[in-house]
């Protein structure tokens, strides 16, 4: 029994549920990135109280892995608008990371989502708001109009695409589940 406590089976997916990692390849595969400057990443840091000897999550002062959309790129499987830019980007931890996902910052940080900062009883979460609301009134994060841009039939030509592959996962899934089915009988007949 104590050995079967540390096991945990995969979790089993299905083709759809990948649906929200399809968009957002489609979305991500648009969006320009634009690699900051040294003197970026200092002015940043600076405002959010960090040095490269502090570096650490902005949301909860763990160690910081990666760096996480302030805002978000996607939201309601739709852009946003955001790019990634580091005024759109904060140091962060992939608990944070995780947990927040395309929520609006400030609200998760105060929820009691699972691993938000305040429901892992992190004690300076006000300090840390308020780093980050200057951090964002420094400079607001660029935002743009895709469709404007290339032209809204190119756009829609995109969204179509998006919405083929989706639907070929859908019409995929009855016969991905019957192979299934089918393995883990053999498997069992064994």
């Amino acid at each position: 029994m104590k050995y079967l406590s540390l096991f945990r089976m995969p979790t089993p997916i299905k083709i759809t549920g990948r649906s929200s990692s399809i968009t957002n390849a489609f979305i991500n595969s648009i969006i320009p990135v634009v690699p900051p400057s040294a003197e970026e990443v200092k002015q940043a840091l600076e405002i959010l109280g960090m040095t490269p000897e502090t570096f650490q999550c902005a949301y909860c002062g763990g160690v910081a892995s990666e760096w996480d959309h302030l805002r978000p790129l996607v939201k309601d499987k739709k852009p946003t608008g955001y790019i990634s830019e580091i005024h759109n980007l904060v140091p962060s931890c992939g608990k944070c990371n995780q947990s927040k996902g395309n929520r609006d910052w400030k609200t998760w940080m105060l929820s009691t989502a699972k691993m938000s900062p305040t429901t892992r009883n992190i004690q300076d979460v006000p300090k840390r708001i308020k780093r980050l609301e200057a951090y964002e009134n420094i400079k607001a994060p660029t935002k743009m109009d895709f469709a404007a841009i290339v032209g809204f039939d190119v756009w829609a030509e995109h969204q179509n695409n998006l919405e083929r592959v989706q639907s070929i996962m859908r019409e995929s899934q009855p016969l991905a589940t019957k192979i299934n089915i089918a393995v883990a009988d053999a498997y069992k007949a064994l």
